[in-house]
């Protein structure tokens, strides 16, 4: 017995010093280190920072232009209110310039001379200066050609010598209030004559019937 142990012992003694000398093989997966993972969610945190940047930075530029647009628009607006203040008060001044002018008319057709006469044109002529000194100023319309914008057709009359759509009449004066119109002209417009005539009734009659001897 003793002799079948002995012979045992050299072969166990080389398997351990052969387990010993194998070396150990990790398998399992590498894992980042502290400092890597750190550096990442630095990276992370300084692009999502950037962006945050760029989000800003453009809703700025946005509003300022928005606001730039506002401001402008509100000094246009405070421009034209100034600009158009009299609007109402000398639309109703136009009508006393109407009644002037109708009248020197009217003196001068009955033949009416004197100091009366040139009273009223010289006080014509300081309510045309005073209004234009506010922008007012007449709308040429006779002989012009019509526009919807600052012409009021009242009436259409057939012409041989007028151009077709032209203004051949004034009834009464156009105003513009600088560049706006104040009140259209009421104009008289031109249109084609018609040279085609309806034959009457009775020559149609007597062309169907015929005449009888």
């Amino acid at each position: 017995m003793s002799s079948f142990s002995e012979d045992r012992h050299p072969s166990s003694t080389y398997d351990n010093s052969q387990e010993e000398s194998t070396p150990e093989v990790d398998l399992s997966p590498d894992e980042p280190s502290g400092s890597t993972i750190e550096e990442v969610q630095e990276q992370n945190q300084e692009q999502q920072a950037q962006e945050e940047l760029q989000i800003c930075q453009d809703k700025y530029v946005r509003l300022a232009a928005e606001f730039e647009n506002y401001k402008r628009r509100a000094q246009r607006d405070q421009m034209d209110a100034i600009r158009y203040a009299n609007e109402s008060l000398l639309k109703n001044l136009l009508s006393t310039i109407d009644n002037l002018e109708r009248a020197i008319k009217c003196g001068k057709d009955a033949g009416t001379s004197g100091p009366l006469l040139e009273g009223v044109e010289l006080t014509h002529k300081q309510f045309l200066e005073t209004v234009g000194k506010l922008g007012v100023r007449q709308v040429s319309s006779e002989g012009s050609l019509f526009d919807h914008t600052m012409h009021q057709a009242v009436a259409q009359v057939e012409s041989e010598t007028i151009a077709p759509n032209s203004v051949v009449e004034e009834f009464q004066k156009g105003y513009f209030l600088h560049d706006r119109i104040l009140r259209p002209a009421m104009v008289t417009v031109a249109k084609e004559k018609c040279d085609q005539t309806e034959p009457s009734s009775a020559q149609n009659d007597g062309e169907e019937g015929g005449i009888d001897a």
